[in-house]
């Protein structure tokens, strides 16, 4: 089968489906899943099935009439588009225990995602040490950014402060931003924002171990 993502642009709102598209399909391969029809993905991903089919053919014909989809081969797709070759400097917003957790972890598995900066609102846990980052108040947002050339910013800033700490890294110049307050936030149209939701991510978990277990 050939793959055309590296030949065209693939539509930036097919581009933003593909990590949910690849996190699903790993669970469906975590429970022997091997073939899947779009309609039955469209059961598990909420997206119509008409728009899994669009999204899926920008990246080649990857599924036959009839059969439907290999869940490996898609993982193997997906995984070689979504795989970032070069550094991506980060910055992380709120030090609280997720975020010195993700600092202490700090994408182990990934050599290419890469914290390199923290900051944060709290006088007590400004100039703490975790790991080799000394966490920065967020006055100093712009200036390490630039300093450090980073491009992605992480806020686990609680949701009822979330947007301002958006707010402070969209002037800082930041446009890619992961947010683990699930509640939306405002950005301009420039500006990427992706949600963990962790209360999401359990339900998945339960639904795919009751769906799929028996």
């Amino acid at each position: 089968m050939e793959i055309l993502a590296n030949e065209k642009k693939i539509p930036k709102a097919t581009a933003k489906r593909l990590p949910l598209y690849l996190r699903y399909l790993k669970m469906l391969d975590d429970s022997s899943v091997v073939r899947i029809k779009s309609r039955e993905f469209s059961e598990i991903v909420q997206i119509p099935p008409a728009t899994i089919r669009r999204d899926f053919s920008h990246l080649g014909e990857l599924g036959r009439s009839g059969y439907g989809y290999d869940v490996p081969y898609l993982i193997e797709v997906f995984s070689n588009i979504l795989n970032t070759q070069e550094e991506k400097r980060i910055a992380l917003i709120g030090c609280g225990n997720l975020g010195r957790a993700l600092i202490r972890n700090n994408f182990r598995r990934n050599e290419n995602l890469n914290i390199v900066c923290a900051f944060d609102s709290d006088e007590q846990i400004v100039g703490e040490q975790v790991n080799d980052i000394c966490v920065q108040p967020m006055d100093q947002l712009r200036k390490m950014i630039e300093e450090n050339g980073v491009t992605v910013a992480i806020s686990t800033v609680p949701s009822k402060y979330a947007q301002k700490a958006i707010d402070e890294i969209v002037d800082a110049g930041i446009t890619a931003i992961l947010n683990f307050a699930p509640d939306r936030v405002t950005v301009p149209n420039h500006v990427n924002v992706q949600y963990i939701d962790l209360t999401t991510e359990l339900q998945t978990l339960i639904y795919f171990d009751t769906a799929f277990s028996k």
